[in-house]
Parts: structure tokens; C-alpha cells; sequence
């Protein structure tokens, strides 16, 4: 049996800890060991968070630079900073959606370009994969949702060995009751949609 090292990185108020939790259990049904750590995490909203998905026999749940089998990037600019985690044979999958911070908001400089970030992610990896979360979410009848349509979107790469089913009895086990059919609607859209948006463009 394989192992992968999966790492998470986005900001306080998108869900990664969730995503983090269901993509752990979801490897469990899949029949495999899972480790989790939360590396840096600042649970007010727009710090930076950061967590990790040991599948296989890893013992540690640390992930050393270019060590990252896959980057689940939540923020475009928190993609680009995890960027040092990845190798070339590394595949990302991210949002393309920014979350403004706090300096950009008050005028203290500008948000960098989305399309050069990706350009630079793209020239360093295996592959790319991006969604617009935020709409994909909000589709499925909730913006809340963003970070099941990142776990759609990661489900659909085929990069990590766990069947669509298993991410779906994971969202229905593990997210609150009145969210689940919403969460499933947007796994389900993030998981077709990003079918035309696979490859290294």
C-alpha cells in the first residue's frame, strides 16, 4: 500500500479544518491508516491555516519541504506560499478565488495577479488543478460549502487512491445534519466541473 502526504493551507473561516477531518476519514473507508496534524492554525477569521493528511504507514505527521504529494490550496496566495512544500512531481489543486487580506483592504498594497501565481505554480509541479470554489459553492445553496467543493475537486484529480463513495458517507457521517445535502450537492458539482479543467495546461 502507497503512502501520501496530503497539506492543506487556507484562512480562518474556509472550512480547512473540516475538509481536513472528512478527507482523514475518507482515507479510513478507503482501508487506510490516516494521520492529521494541525501545523499552524488561527482560528480567527483571514490567519493563515495550515494542516497535513498522512495516508499509508507514516508515522509523523509532519511534511518536510518538497515532501507534499498534493497541496489542497484554499486561498491562491496561501497556495503559493505552501509552494515550498511541493516537489515536481507534486500535484496541487486550488481555488482560484482570493480572500482579501486585511493590508490589501486598507490600501496597503495590492493583491498579486492570480493568473501569475498559477503560471509560476504550474511551471513547478506535475499538475494544476483550479475551481472557483466560491461559485461552486454557493450553487449548491451555500457559501459555506467552499471547502467540500475543494475535496470534490481533489476527489475528481484521481491523485489520492479514495473512492467518490467514500468522501460521500464521510460528509454524511461527519458534517452537521442540516448541511449535508448541501455539502453533497457541492462534492458532487466540484467533482464533475473540474473534469474539463484537469491537466497542465
Amino acid at each position: 500500500m502507497d503512502n501520501y502526504r496530503v497539506y492543506l493551507t487556507g484562512v480562518g473561516g474556509q472550512g480547512t479544518l473540516l475538509a481536513t477531518t472528512v478527507l482523514a476519514e475518507a482515507a479510513i473507508q478507503a482501508g487506510y491508516h490516516a494521520v492529521t496534524s494541525e501545523v499552524h492554525g488561527m482560528a480567527q477569521r483571514g490567519g493563515v491555516v495550515e494542516s497535513t493528511v498522512m495516508m499509508g504507514d507514516i508515522k509523523s505527521p509532519i511534511i518536510s519541504d518538497g515532501e507534499a504529494d498534493v497541496l489542497l490550496g484554499f486561498e491562491p496566495v496561501e497556495t503559493y506560499r505552501a509552494m515550498r512544500k511541493c516537489s515536481a512531481d507534486s500535484v496541487v489543486v486550488s481555488n482560484t478565488v482570493p480572500v482579501t487580506p486585511y493590508g490589501v483592504a486598507i490600501g496597503k498594497g495590492p493583491y498579486p495577479n492570480v493568473e501569475k501565481l498559477f503560471d509560476f505554480i504550474r511551471s513547478q509541479v506535475k499538475q494544476l488543478i483550479t475551481v472557483s470554489a466560491q461559485r461552486l459553492a454557493e450553487q449548491a445553496g451555500s457559501r459555506l460549502a467552499t471547502n467540500i467543493v475543494m475535496l470534490g475537486a481533489l476527489s475528481n484529480s484521481g491523485v489520492l487512491p479514495i473512492p467518490k463513495e467514500a468522501f460521500e458517507e464521510t460528509i454524511r457521517t461527519k458534517t452537521k445534519a442540516k448541511f449535508v445535502e448541501t455539502n453533497l450537492r457541492a462534492f458532487d458539482l466540484a467533482f464533475r466541473s473540474t473534469t474539463e479543467n484537469k491537466g497542465n495546461h
